[in-house]
C-alpha cells in the first residue's frame, strides 16, 4: 500500500535538491521548523495544506505540479497508466477562480 505522505515527502525532497538547496534554506523560507520539514520529507509527518503551500512557495514551485507528480507517482504503485491528460469521464467542473 501506498503511504500518501512518503510520496509527498520524496517529491518534495527532490524539489528541493534538484534546487540544490538545504533543508535550512527551504525551512528558512517556508517558516516551518528544520526538524519539522525533515519529518514531511521523510514521509513521517503529513503536511497540512497550508505547510504543503508554504514549502512549495519556498521552493517557488505551483503546488499543483507537486501534487501531479505525487499522483503519477501513486498511480504506478497502483498499476495504473499514466494519462498524458486527465481523461474527459475524471474531469471535475472548474470553480472560477477567487479574485
Amino acid at each position: 500500500m501506498v503511504v500518501l505522505r512518503r510520496e509527498i515527502g520524496d517529491v518534495l525532497r527532490s524539489a528541493r535538491q534538484r534546487q540544490g538547496r538545504t533543508l535550512r534554506e527551504v525551512s528558512s523560507a517556508a517558516r516551518v521548523s528544520l526538524g519539522y520539514l525533515s519529518e514531511v520529507e521523510r514521509g513521517q509527518k503529513e503536511a497540512s495544506s497550508e505547510l504543503l503551500g508554504s514549502i512549495c512557495d519556498a521552493l517557488d514551485t505551483p503546488l499543483s505540479l507537486i501534487l501531479r507528480e505525487v499522483s503519477d507517482r501513486v498511480a504506478v504503485a497502483e498499476g495504473l497508466d499514466i494519462p498524458d491528460t486527465i481523461p474527459a469521464d475524471m474531469v471535475i467542473d472548474r470553480v472560477p477562480a477567487r479574485v
